[in-house]
């Protein structure tokens, strides 16, 4: 086999039939908000977290959704709830709130 100093990386594909949402119905069922979000990103860009470790909101509900709830835990596991997202969200989401009941949920 021939080196060409690359590897081709797997395939990122989520089976969204087989993903489990169970756990996103549940953080909807006690945070209606979850439903608002539209993925903007306006809670990332304002992150003061962001610029130092790998944290967001938005991907965190994305993975939710996609019924990968150990990448959200960790994309929220260094968020120090300062408001900032809260402020800038321009569907007017408690993210504060949003964000203590998703580590609520996962017991972090």
């Amino acid at each position: 086999m021939i080196d060409f100093g690359f590897s081709v990386n797997p395939s990122s594909r989520i089976n969204l039939d087989a993903a489990d949402g169970e756990k996103f119905h549940r953080l909807a069922a006690l945070e209606p908000d979850a439903l608002k979000c539209m993925a903007c990103g306006s809670c990332s860009a304002s992150c003061s977290a962001a610029a130092f470790e790998d944290t967001s909101l938005r991907r965190a509900l994305l993975s939710l959704q996609n019924g990968l709830s150990d990448d959200a835990a960790k994309l929220l596991s260094h968020c120090m709830l300062c408001g900032k997202c809260t402020m800038v969200c321009p569907r007017g989401i408690n993210t504060r709130h949003l964000i203590l009941s998703i580590l609520k949920i996962y017991s972090l």
